[in-house]
């Protein structure tokens, strides 16, 4: 029998990724729940695993090609092979159907009322593509599964009473290519929009249509560093890991949401503007070395609930998987907020875009030794800068202006870390 690869839903608007790596080629044998390909989003990098034990006989979408959800991106052929994996072994024996009573399902869909994103599993999908089911006809089966779901002895009835059609014949898969710059001219090649840059640039036009403004404040930071300088290395012993500015700033930011609730929103395509009240902050990593492996926000969640050690703890452990391409889709849904620290590259200023859908982010920019003046006295301290871009249409600039100052006092104050 032949089962589909298909792109799952990775998150509630993602509607399509690009396949960024075959990790199995054509006639390689595949154990059921191995991973067979690594798929790219906007929002997350992740393998999917071979729905079924087989031999991989069959690549319909090529290495830096976009697959839409639920479109089948290979096809593994389990007859024969599926001996070859144990959780193969314990299935039972493919049910012949014979034409006993006719089936009649309880209630029919019609054309005008078949929903056209029902999701059906891998392997009711594999049964209707072998026996030629069009999408209506599996429309019109009455699930017997939990909440209506089509189930495989849904499809023998149905395949028993006479239902099915002649299989028609598949089409020749694809020349798999990859994908190479082209030379334009001396000194320079052209190298196709793909993968994560191209969803990176999907996203940023449709952040760009948000009206936004950008606030600026200067901070003085001189508690929060010397505080540091002291206390790292007894933090990294007594907690496991290294103790960086950005816990600062995400206790900061959230005890400022808290007071500013407002910003903690979102302005949601029917009109009406979504608050949260908890504060699920997206963390911006740069990915490669150079950062031209693209940007990926994964998200620390329940901020409101958690002490700068938890936080300083989730930091570490979120930015490890972002880096070594091991998160999950759960690790970068449902952020309320955002955080930048171009700072940690030495950037001095800068006017971060925001991530749509949300009202703002925050940019925390390099900690630098200024002169200042205190009492009429010049003095040396640490000076950074923190710039909010937020979205205009729901944020006012007095709003966006007294919660910026919140965050600036709680660094200057640097009294929430007891």
């Amino acid at each position: 029998m032949r089962v589909e690869i298909l792109m799952p839903e990775l998150g509630e608007s993602v509607h399509e990724g690009t396949v960024s790596r075959w990790l199995k080629n054509i006639g390689d044998t595949v154990k059921e729940d191995e991973p067979v390909v690594e798929i790219m989003t906007d929002k997350v990098n992740t393998e999917l695993q071979a729905p079924a034990a087989g031999v991989l006989t069959e690549i319909t979408i090529a290495e830096g090609a976009t697959v839409k959800v639920f479109e089948a991106m290979g096809y593994i052929e389990t007859d024969g092979a599926a001996a070859t994996s144990p959780k193969a072994e314990s299935k039972p024996a493919e049910v012949t159907p014979t034409p006993a009573t006719p089936y009649a399902p309880t209630s029919v869909a019609t054309p005008s009322n078949v929903d056209d994103k029902k999701w059906y599993t891998p392997v009711v999908r594999a049964m209707a593509k072998e026996h030629g089911i069009s999408e209506g006809q599996l429309a019109a089966i009455a699930g017997s599964g939990d909440g209506g779901r089509v189930t495989k002895k849904d499809i023998e009835a149905y395949l028993g009473s006479g239902g099915a059609k002649p299989v028609a014949t598949p089409k020749a898969a694809p020349e798999v290519k990859p994908i190479t710059p082209t030379v334009a001219g001396p000194d320079q090649e052209i190298i196709p929009l793909v993968g994560m840059r191209k969803m990176i640039a999907d996203h940023m036009i449709k952040s760009s249509q948000i009206p936004t403004v950008s606030t600026v404040t200067e901070v003085d930071v001189t508690n929060m560093v010397n505080f540091r300088d002291h206390n790292k290395e007894s933090f990294l012993e007594t907690y496991g890991v290294k103790l960086t500015y950005t816990p600062f700033f995400i206790k900061a930011l959230t005890e400022s949401l808290q007071a500013f609730p407002g910003v903690n929103s979102a302005l949601q395509a029917d009109g009406n503007i979504l608050r949260n009240n908890a504060v699920h902050i997206g963390i911006a990593v740069a990915l490669g070395a150079k950062g031209e492996g693209g940007l990926i926000v994964p998200v620390i969640r329940d901020c409101h609930k958690k002490t700068l050690v938890e936080i300083a703890k989730d930091l570490d452990a979120i930015a490890k998987k972002a880096r070594s391409n091991s998160l999950k889709p759960e690790d970068v849904q449902g952020g309320t907020f955002t955080l930048t620290n171009p700072g940690t590259y030495g950037a001095l200023f800068g006017t971060p875009m925001i991530n749509a859908p949300q009202a703002g982010i925050l940019g925390t920019y390099s900690i630098k030794k200024m002169p200042v003046v205190i009492n009429d006295m010049i003095a040396i301290r640490s000076i950074m800068h923190l710039v909010l871009t937020y979205d205009h249409r729901i944020i006012d600039g007095m709003a966006a202006g007294a919660f910026l100052a919140s965050v600036r006092d709680k660094l200057q104050g640097f009294d929430f870390f007891k």
